[in-house]
């Protein structure tokens, strides 16, 4: 090489304020809190926009899992969310969580579990084996995790003789599926409360025990019909319906949203932004995008829609084969999912790329 170029070479690397790869910041799974074994997953390096807080993916239970975005606007959301479950299961700083499956804790969100003060266990292995050691030999004030596998793994460790290791109070909080019935007797003998939490990767914990955890949860009239609803948060169907019953959720006589009976919703209502707080129709219309590839939702902007409004409206419209008039959702309360998205978009546009290699100039 020619004597320029050595020096080019030597200037344009010790004065580079770009990082190399090994310079790169890092968000491993111990940082997200979930660095724990399950049989669903490999580990996979991705490089993660800034933007988002982190990455998570769906749960499968019922579907192709789908890669999430969780932005950093909605982390407050989330944080006032497990506060709220943790002071209705009467838990305290202190308590040790034994999560059964390490994505669960996205659903809080590392950040909000620590300003609670919730300390949190992972199994070496995603098996009954494994469940029954940590839960005998750590004894946790709390156990999050699947109804059946729980219920599976009490019921193995009592007939293997060991019920005597078992902690003396523990608070099981079911969640990833519909509460298994049986496991209430089980629970009950040993004086433990069950409370069924049911919510998404998307937008975290939405109900417990048939109450809603977050302001901005309502409901749509459901395909299910008289006494169902379609759950919404933040204006936004969830593709689940429930009963909605005054006799009481199993956990909870108050609790209205019976989880453990749900059904998925179809056909799905098609999301239309009507009007919008932002000042140009750019913003909501990136932000639509935006919705649909983080958060699996398909929202569209009216060709009509008002901006500058002082809150945001949604119109749901009936699904492909069904009639009926459009079930609107006003905002500021009711919207505050999709207007936490909305503001994510718009701070991103107001900050420009700091990537040398997305700088165009002529």
């Amino acid at each position: 090489m020619s004597e320029a170029f050595d020096r080019f070479a030597a200037v344009a690397d010790t004065f580079s304020t770009v990082p190399t790869f090994t310079e790169m910041p890092r968000r491993s799974l111990a940082d997200k809190g979930i660095a724990g074994p399950t049989a669903a997953h490999v580990i996979e390096e991705v490089h993660t926009p800034f933007n988002l807080a982190y990455l998570t993916f769906t749960t499968g239970s019922s579907a192709f899992q789908n890669i999430v975005g969780v932005a950093h606007t909605e982390l407050d959301a989330r944080v006032e969310v497990t506060r709220r479950v943790m002071e209705a299961i009467g838990a305290k700083p202190g308590d040790r969580m034994l999560v059964t499956y390490p994505p669960l804790v996205n659903v809080f969100s590392r950040s909000a579990l620590n300003q609670c003060g919730i300390e949190w266990l992972l199994l070496d292995r995603s098996s009954r084996g494994a469940f029954i050691t940590a839960f005998c030999r750590e004894r946790p004030d709390i156990v999050l995790g699947e109804s059946s596998f729980i219920r599976a793994s009490l019921g193995e460790a009592a007939a293997l003789g060991l019920a005597a290791d078992f902690p003396d109070f523990c608070r099981i909080v079911v969640a990833g599926t519909p509460l298994d019935l049986d496991l209430l007797p089980e629970a009950e003998r040993r004086g433990w409360p069950v409370h069924d939490l049911y919510g998404c990767q998307e937008f975290g914990w939405l109900t417990l025990d048939g109450h809603p955890l977050r302001d901005d949860v309502s409901f749509a009239p459901s395909p299910a019909g008289e006494g169902w609803g379609e759950l919404l948060v933040g204006g936004l169907p969830m593709g689940d319906s429930f009963p909605l019953s005054a006799s009481g959720h199993v956990c909870s006589p108050t609790g209205r949203i019976i989880t453990y009976r749900r059904r998925r919703t179809h056909p799905e209502y098609e999301v239309i932004v009507r009007a919008t707080p932002c000042s140009g129709r750019e913003t909501i219309e990136r932000a639509a995008r935006t919705i649909l590839r983080i958060k699996s939702r398909v929202v569209k902007v009216a060709p009509d829609v008002e901006t500058s409004a002082t809150a945001t409206v949604l119109h749901l419209v009936p699904g492909i084969g069904e009639v009926g008039e459009p079930f609107e959702v006003r905002g500021p309360v009711d919207t505050r999912a999709f207007d936490d998205l909305v503001r994510a978009q718009a701070e991103v546009q107001s900050v420009a790329k700091t990537d040398p290699t997305w700088t165009k100039s002529r």
